[in-house]
């Protein structure tokens, strides 16, 4: 009803209260605090923009700096080297060679002595000496559809001659024996070939089988680490085809026919080989009738021949020796047997053989065993007076007549 008063349930919410009348302490302190803050950061921000500390936030720490002494070589002359010298230092004497060894725990074991069990490593005194020739050489290729063929130059070089490593710096002790060794079954598995190139010093030979891509790049990759190179040549076995050296077999029979033009296609695959090695073969060796055509080709080309001794019956050495080819035969292969224990008893049987006969010759398979035993073999033979040399060397320290007699 108009006029009546209105009762504390029906005025608007908020309405007709009566203000407080404190005094706001609160906002006072909040701004004041607020206020603060800001004066001691601003404060912060001219201090770091006025000293400009290059290493400011950096850690930092503090340390001694002793004067030594200079070398006698380096004081001013006239002055008593006395004078600049720690008398302490002086006073301790110089230590042996041995001394040293002995407190390193290195124990150096020297040409001549024995090496129970040991390992030596031993580091060329002139390691860059011995370099190849670079191949191919114009003047001992042909071209051919398969590719460039080796030839006899028309100054009578050889590529068994321009392409073989050379002779290193002579021995500096005494001499007892000699080993050559043949790896081979490279360029199809690029790691194991990766690891015989690297691993094997380049006084070992190496032969690559025709197949595999990039061949030519791998072969001058093993050249350049100063390993001469052979060709395996891909020959029929007595159990072909159930054993199967690959594409472009040389056969017996009526198919000899064609073994000049597979020979060609092998020998066409790269260039810089010394020679060719058989590959398998056990029934092409044993036939002087199949072999006569194809070392007749190889004899017109200046190849050396070298037979992996893996055929008793083999003819291969005995024939190109009397085709007056420069022909070699292997006296053993270490790794028949695949295992360790396996290789190096065979190995520990060629140092007797070369200190008895003067030289032996060894091939190998290039399984990582095989590289690993021969690796770690080779270390050891310099302080055993037995020198490491390339299959080609080799060849000259047998006897002219036979390719089994030594000189």
């Amino acid at each position: 009803m108009a006029g009546t008063p209105l009762t504390e349930l029906n005025k608007p919410l908020g309405q007709g209260l009566t203000a407080s009348k404190g005094k706001p302490w609160g906002r006072w302190i909040a701004f004041g605090f607020a206020g603060l803050v800001g004066l001691v950061w601003v404060s912060i921000l001219l201090l770091v923009a006025i000293r400009r500390d290059p290493d400011g936030g950096e850690p930092m720490a503090t340390a001694r700096i002793e004067q030594r002494a200079a070398p006698a070589s380096a004081l001013p002359p006239g002055l008593p080297v006395a004078s600049q010298t720690d008398p302490a230092a002086t006073a301790r004497p110089q230590s042996s060679a041995r001394q040293l060894e002995s407190e390193a725990g290195v124990t150096v074991v020297r040409p001549g002595s024995d090496v129970p069990g040991a390992i030596v490593i031993t580091i060329p005194d002139n390691a860059a000496a011995v370099k190849l020739a670079t191949a191919p050489d114009s003047r001992l290729v042909e071209r051919s559809r398969f590719g460039l063929l080796p030839k006899i130059g028309l100054d009578g070089a050889t590529p068994a001659q321009v392409y073989a490593r050379p002779a290193g710096p002579p021995p500096a002790g005494k001499v007892n024996g000699r080993v050559a060794i043949l790896v081979g079954g490279l360029g199809i598995s690029p790691t194991g070939t990766g690891d015989a190139i690297a691993k094997l010093p380049g006084q070992v030979s190496l032969a690559f089988a025709p197949y595999g891509a990039e061949l030519d790049r791998t072969v001058q990759r093993a050249r350049g680490e100063g390993h001469e190179v052979f060709l395996q040549l891909p020959m029929e076995p007595f159990d072909y085809p159930d054993s199967d050296p690959g594409p472009h077999t040389l056969l017996t029979g009526p198919k000899s026919a064609d073994n000049v033009e597979r020979l060609h296609w092998a020998l066409g695959r790269f260039t810089g080989y010394v020679g060719i090695v058989n590959f398998l073969g056990g029934r092409l060796t044993s036939d002087e009738t199949a072999l006569t055509p194809i070392l007749r080709e190889l004899a017109g080309r200046g190849l050396m021949v070298v037979d992996d001794g893996s055929s008793a019956r083999s003819l291969l050495a005995s024939s190109a020796a009397r085709a007056q080819i420069p022909a070699l035969k292997i006296d053993r292969v270490v790794d028949n047997v695949a295992r360790p224990e396996a290789i190096d008893k065979e190995l520990a049987a060629i140092e007797a053989m070369a200190r008895d006969q003067g030289v032996a010759v060894i091939s190998a398979s290039a399984l990582p065993v095989s590289i690993e035993r021969i690796a770690r073999w080779v270390q050891t033979l310099e302080a055993k007076g037995i020198v490491l040399v390339p299959i080609s060397a080799a060849r000259g320290l047998r006897s002219p007549k036979t390719t089994g007699s030594l000189r």
